[in-house]
């Protein structure tokens, strides 16, 4: 699967932070629904060979969520899990994001998702993730992010275009 849209994903050496910006070829209220709906979600986050499933999702000031990554044999990988702080339709969404895999808690980042209106209805996504350190960040990166943003995206894509 190819896609005309590609992502950026822009992580400076030396910051904590991430910056992840995609364009899709979608109404910005389509793509904001996509962020927000636990079903639509786990049909494209993630690396093409995984399986997301959402425990828990309450997308508004003050919900929180979780969610867990399997191989396509069932097989638990990963589990992450955060706060909503704002969800302002189809505007923007404020969260934090943990990791479970690690050996302490606490390694947080707090993101912000803005959903930005082009023309020829279009919709521009920012990603800001601001991590507790720069170690952190380094983690994340190293981690297999990139991949499973990219694929995330690509399948994203291709849901949008059946809606």
């Amino acid at each position: 699967m190819s896609t005309k849209n590609q992502t950026s994903i822009i992580a400076e050496p030396g910051k904590q932070e991430v910056y992840i910006v995609r364009e899709f070829d979608a109404p910005r209220d389509m793509v904001y629904k996509a962020h927000t709906d636990a079903d639509m979600l786990a049909q494209w986050m993630g690396p093409a060979d995984r399986v997301v499933k959402f425990e828990k999702f309450d997308p508004r000031p003050g919900g929180s969520y979780r969610y867990t990554v399997s191989s396509q044999d069932g097989k638990e990988i990963a589990g992450f899990h955060g706060s909503i702080h704002e969800a302002t339709a189809p505007e923007r969404v404020i969260q934090t994001f943990e990791f479970e895999g690690l050996p302490e808690r606490g390694h947080v980042a707090m993101e912000t998702a803005l959903f930005e209106e082009l023309a020829g209805n279009r919709t521009k996504v920012t990603i800001h993730s601001v991590f507790r350190s720069v170690a952190d960040r380094d983690g994340m990166m190293q981690s297999g992010m990139e991949t499973g943003v990219n694929d995330g995206y690509e399948k994203l894509d291709a849901l949008l275009r059946q809606m």
